[in-house]
């Protein structure tokens, strides 16, 4: 197998990272409470959002969906705690890439954080989106009003057991094929665990990517979701061995194309009028 460009990987995933902020923060915002005025045949309102499960339904599945489209070219991390508890794992080994994929997550995140901020903004105005943009919070900024130690300790916990199961399925001994579904639904169910405490982070890229949109303490509050997702992070990458006895250091989780597939690519690219 041999391992894409640095450049398509890093574009993998700024895509990724923007259809999980677009897809989770999106549902988050427009479709988790949604009011129907009535109709035709019913005059009476009905609620029709989907909920902290439909919430929750959506960041699991942006994960699954984007993991099998491009998983196979930049290991499909999204997420700048993955990258760095891969790198702690010695699972992706070059720190210039370890930057390169943060950078890229964060892009990707703050493009999709713009685009929901234009489309509530085109709705409600400016003033009224400020504070209703998904952000990550503790606090008075906590859907539930949990303190910063409890949110703190959360998103450690969470991002350390995401952060194993990723480590976990993407071993030979793991079933072939279904490590997006499982680390999707490992997401689902954190989401259902940790919306209520924090609106879940476990991602550094997808906080900041609506923290300085949302504004109302949440650029302020941002710390947290950088450190805490990241010490969870390391902590299970360092622990993935001594815990499973299975040492995948070297087996670098950053995407993978078969030398066919690269060879008919470059063949393509250098024939004239080689179809696209």
């Amino acid at each position: 197998m041999t391992t894409p460009p640095l450049g398509k990987r890093l574009g993998a995933e700024l895509l990724g990272t923007f259809w999980l902020v677009l897809g989770g923060c999106g549902t988050a915002i427009f479709g988790s409470k949604f009011f129907s005025p009535g109709s035709v045949t019913d005059s009476r309102g009905t609620e029709l959002g989907v909920g902290h499960l439909g919430v929750a339904l959506a960041f699991g599945l942006t994960v699954v969906t984007m993991a099998y489209a491009v998983g196979h070219v930049s290991g499909a991390h999204f997420n700048p705690a993955v990258t760095i508890g891969l790198w702690a794992a010695k699972r992706f080994d070059s720190l210039r890439d370890v930057g390169a994929y943060i950078v890229a997550q964060v892009v990707g995140g703050l493009l999709a954080g713009g685009v929901l901020w234009g489309l509530a903004k085109s709705v409600k105005g400016g003033a009224a989106v400020t504070g209703s943009l998904a952000a990550n919070g503790y606090g008075e900024h906590s859907p539930g009003g949990f303190s910063l130690v409890a949110v703190l300790l959360t998103e450690i916990l969470l991002t350390a057991f995401f952060v194993f199961v990723i480590l976990g399925v993407t071993t030979s001994h793991a079933p072939t094929g279904f490590a997006p579904l499982a680390i999707g639904l490992t997401l689902t169910l954190i989401h259902l665990i940790s919306i209520p405490i924090s609106n879940t982070s476990v991602n550094p890229a997808r906080s900041t990517a609506v923290a300085f949109f949302n504004g109302n303490g949440a650029p302020g509050q941002l710390w947290l979701f950088w450190v805490a997702p990241v010490v969870g992070a390391v902590i299970a990458g360092w622990s993935f061995d001594a815990i499973t006895g299975i040492d995948r250091s070297g087996a670098d989780v950053s995407g993978d194309v078969s030398p066919a597939e690269v060879t008919a690519e470059v063949a393509a690219e250098r024939t004239p009028g080689a179809p696209a």
